[in-house]
């Protein structure tokens, strides 16, 4: 059985959750919460990192944790690898959209040894997990099905839930948004026919087939408000719909995962590029 971790980032419940199977930790989180998941973890020393993408919000904790654990390994994807060995490129890209709250929100984001990183690709087997690539909200994103248990560790691709309400959100933050991708990796997805997905944001969900039809229609009509509705009127009316599906309390954990202003700047660029 996987083990759900609400690292409590910034204080608050039901932003981010780590999982962790047999010491293995699937998106630790950031660093400013790593003392929190280490608490959670007891005497659990993690043995490997299977991380989804590199956002800090999965990821950043990977090189503090790295430095901590001397025999931790890392899983990543291809493209997303030269970045915790070189981690320059990926703060400068986060500063711009966080500017000076970045130490606040992520913490320390430290390279990881080169030696200890394992490149995926999609396709591989890593400790009972299938890999499979799956881009869309990241060019180096992945998901893992772990095949014993059926649960599939899904990162962002099948979005932003918050329990206990079934409201779902696509995260749509620059600079790769690809909707196209994304539809298809939904579909990879759901051909593993998973007893569960296990959400970054938040939890675990069992209504499968559901919550992967509500993610589709959620990026296709973020997708198009954006391209039709400009920022002003996107922002509002996915504030509208928050507070009309959820309550006060889910709507600011929905807005610390998945800022609104951060989802119209991806989808912006996405229809600025198709243009092109």
């Amino acid at each position: 059985m996987s083990r759900a971790i609400d690292v409590l980032h910034l204080g608050r419940d039901r932003v981010i959750c780590a999982y962790e199977q047999d010491g293995l930790i699937v998106d630790p989180g950031p660093a400013s919460s790593v003392e929190t998941l280490l608490d959670r973890l007891g005497r659990t020393e993690p043995r490997a990192l299977l991380l989804t993408h590199i956002h800090l919000d999965h990821a950043g904790a990977t090189g503090v944790l790295c430095r901590r654990f001397p025999h931790l390994q890392v899983h990543v994807h291809e493209n997303g690898a030269p970045h915790l060995v070189d981690p320059s490129k990926l703060l400068k890209s986060a500063a711009r959209l966080y500017g000076d709250d970045m130490w606040e929100l992520w913490g320390e984001v430290a390279p990881v040894p080169e030696e200890r990183i394992n490149v995926l690709r999609g396709g591989e087997s890593v400790d009972g997990f299938r890999v499979a690539y799956t881009p869309g909200h990241a060019s180096h994103h992945v998901c893992y099905l772990h095949e014993d248990s059926g649960d599939a560790y899904v990162g962002d691709v099948a979005g932003v839930r918050i329990p206990p309400f079934e409201h779902t959100v696509a995260p749509t933050p620059p600079p790769d948004i690809d909707v196209e991708a994304w539809l298809d990796s939904l579909h990879t997805v759901a051909s593993w026919n998973p007893q569960s997905l296990c959400l970054t944001h938040f939890g675990q969900v069992t209504d499968v087939a559901d919550h992967l039809h509500r993610m589709r229609s959620a990026l296709v009509d973020s997708a198009d408000s954006a391209r039709l509705d400009g920022e002003e009127r996107f922002i509002a009316r996915l504030e509208a719909t928050l507070s009309e599906a959820t309550d006060p309390a889910t709507v600011e954990c929905f807005e610390q995962a998945a800022p609104p202003d951060q989802l119209y700047m991806g989808l912006a660029r996405y229809w600025r590029k198709r243009a092109e």
